[in-house]
């Protein structure tokens, strides 16, 4: 009978997790969304840059990280050289969506090379520039946002002298439009989303559970190459290697020298766990930080120092969220949610960053560990609506028997728009704790 219910136990379990799609229902998924933001995030982009000619230029294999996000899901790379030009009518706010290729790349962009006409490709190119005659000619070109730096030197060097003289006043860098494109999410994107970060959220839960870790026994690593197969497991792909640490209790100093000795990595009771983990699924991105507890015998709850610690990093999230604020750059919410936080007695640290089609996305950056006093150049970018962003952090306690500061380091993905800032799939108000249920204590 219990091996009856623990097997209805892991069922259950397992139906909770929501289905990933056939890689062919994914691409189907994929097409239809990138057909929605050529529709219409790619116009409103163009519109409040003032740009009205954008121009996207990759080889096979050195691809620009925003033309990986335009073409279709069949195409995994550019195909010899890909040139893709967008070019906005400001009469009619349509925007033209051509490919200087042999091929239509996908059913979104339709070829424009007449081969027989054209031989050369930059001469195509040089064409379609002539016959718009647009006022900014846009290139990936920016010194802050490496997402809107793509155009690498040798492309760059022959678009330019293929171009007429008179074009090449007209080059700009795109870097304002392409960090919009890629960091505005639709509205069903955002119907997606949660479906990652919930699944997200359900392989920590169970990575930080009796069913994998056995104190004593398991170590850290254990546990990130569990994560990581399970990921792959489910269907997912992840955009970095997960990372799993220790927070520790100061040893007793009577301890026999086998258990000093003893693996620091092994996972033991007392330990404050932490992971770092981010799943990819439909060309967006999540990254999540949570922490557990592992129960030391008789114990049914984490301290409540702990819980306390645990408490502050919850309050410097909801600090840094409230001044969230359409117009804002990145370092002066930087400035106000640390000010506000060291004022409530918070010992913070604030290094929250965009999320979406890149992990580390585009668009403001709002403290990083290392640079407290703001960001240059991407810090001075502004927060805009219908962005996406990783609120990460930590708020740092120094707890009685403990070896150092006990840092809190979460990190829960959310949405802003114009009603705030919402977590995606909520966030940690608690810690986990191992295992799940602790035996009562006689």
């Amino acid at each position: 009978m219990k091996k009856f219910l623990f097997a209805l136990a892991l069922l259950l379990a397992a139906g909770a997790q929501a289905q990933v799609l056939s890689v062919r229902d994914q691409a189907k998924v994929v097409n239809e969304l990138l057909a929605e933001r050529f529709d219409t995030v790619l116009p409103a982009a163009m519109r409040q840059t003032g740009i009205d000619m954008w121009i996207v230029v990759s080889r096979e294999y050195n691809e620009d990280p925003v033309i990986k996000t335009m073409l279709p899901a069949e195409w995994l790379n550019a195909r010899r050289r890909t040139i893709l030009v967008f070019h906005r009518d400001a009469r009619t706010s349509k925007v033209e969506r051509l490919a200087v290729a042999r091929y239509n790349v996908g059913n979104s962009i339709q070829a424009a090379w007449d081969m027989q006409k054209f031989p050369a490709q930059w001469e195509a190119l040089a064409d379609i520039v002539k016959s718009r005659n647009p006022a900014k000619i846009a290139l990936n070109t920016s010194t802050h946002f490496a997402h809107a730096d793509g155009i690498d030197h040798t492309d760059y060097t022959e678009l330019l002298a293929a171009l007429p003289a008179q074009f090449r006043s007209r080059v700009v860098s795109a870097e304002p439009l392409a960090v919009r494109w890629l960091e505005t999410r639709t509205a069903r994107e955002m119907q997606i989303y949660p479906q990652l970060v919930n699944a997200t959220h359900k392989i920590v839960e169970e990575g930080f559970s009796e069913r994998v870790i056995t104190p004593g026994i398991t170590t850290t690593d254990d546990v990130v190459w569990w994560f990581r197969q399970k990921i792959r497991e489910l269907g997912y792909d992840t955009w970095f290697h997960p990372s799993v640490e220790i927070q520790r209790q100061r040893q007793d100093k009577d301890l026999d020298q086998d258990q000093q000795r003893a693996n620091p990595d092994v996972i033991l009771p007392g330990d404050l766990l932490h992971v770092d983990i981010g799943i990819t699924y439909l060309r967006l991105n999540t990254d999540i930080q949570q922490h557990a507890y592992v129960l030391k015998p008789g114990e049914r709850a984490a301290p409540a120092a702990l819980n306390q610690a645990f408490a502050s990093a919850n309050r410097l999230q909801d600090i840094l969220t409230a001044n969230f604020q359409q117009g804002r750059s990145g370092n002066a919410v930087l400035a106000a949610a640390l000010q506000q936080a060291k004022a409530e007695g918070i010992r913070p640290t604030i290094y929250t960053h965009p999320i979406g089609y890149h992990g580390h996305a585009a668009g403001p950056a709002i403290g990083m560990w290392d640079a407290q006093g703001g960001v240059p150049g991407t810090g001075d970018d502004t927060l805009r609506y219908q962005t996406a962003y990783s609120i990460e952090l930590n708020a740092a306690s120094d707890i009685p028997g403990w070896r150092e500061p006990v840092r809190i380091m979460l990190e829960e993905d959310a949405y802003f728009d114009e009603s705030g800032v919402r977590y995606i799939d909520g966030r940690q108000k608690q810690l986990l704790l191992l295992p799940r249920r602790a035996p009562a204590i006689e």
